[in-house]
């Protein structure tokens, strides 16, 4: 299955002419080590990291690990970061692997068909939200600017992630399987609100080690309006 699936997203992602040069799409994956469905979606996220128009982002829940195995990248702020995209959508239950596709499209992280649909739907339509980053040593500047009609309260966002990393899984459901992941997110944080007027801009200081992302979201757990990265 695993096999299949990864050749089949392999096929359409280089068959795909999935958006301009300067459009990108978010795709965030919520995963667990604990989590036997999830190895197929892990994969297909070694696939996505692998492009430049798709930012794509691994946030490991902590809600298996009840179950024999404690995973060491699950942060307790991607589980209600989860949580808050299913209320937004009047949802109750929240599940793994599960795909949220810039802010907006929620869909199994196993269906890379799916997928697929999600991004060609998003990558037509053009981000009102342009975004610029630069860094120099540990400093990383963001500049954004509205380019459309855009709502007020935005939500910016600056995120980093570990590229790749392996691990052996010794308890749980994976027990016995050596898993690879990639793009673990590894910090999360909102660095301020902007209503979309005149240009936003912020410095801080980040690990020169690490790929930044800097997303633009619209409030209440709204779809992404803007998104850059620097690797």
């Amino acid at each position: 299955m695993l096999t299949r699936t990864l050749f089949a997203v392999t096929l359409l992602l280089a068959a795909a002419g999935l958006a301009r040069a300067d459009q990108v799409v978010v795709v965030e994956l919520y995963t667990s080590q604990g989590c036997s469905s999830c190895p197929p979606a892990d994969a297909l996220m070694g696939q996505l990291a692998e492009r430049d128009n798709i930012i794509g982002l691994a946030l490991h829940v902590d809600y298996w690990d009840y179950i024999g195995w404690e995973d060491d990248f699950a942060d307790p702020a991607h589980t209600t970061r989860q949580r808050a995209y299913a209320r937004a959508k009047g949802k109750k239950m929240i599940y793994t692997p599960q795909m949220v596709v810039q802010g907006e499209t929620h869909i199994v992280g196993t269906k890379p068909m799916d997928l697929m649909d999600a991004l060609e739907a998003h990558s037509e339509v053009r981000a009102p939200v342009s975004v610029l980053l630069e860094r120099s040593g540990d400093r990383v500047e963001l500049v954004a600017r509205a380019e459309a009609r855009v709502p007020r309260d935005m939500v910016v966002q600056i995120v980093t992630y570990i590229p790749r990393a392996t691990r052996e899984i010794r308890r749980g459901e994976n027990a016995g399987r050596t898993l690879t992941y990639h793009n673990i997110v590894d910090a999360w944080r909102t660095i301020g609100t902007w209503n979309g007027t005149g240009v936003y801009r912020a410095a801080m200081r980040l690990p020169e080690d690490r790929p930044v992302v800097a997303i633009v979201q619209a409030p209440e757990q709204g779809p992404v309006l803007g998104a850059a990265r620097l690797r």
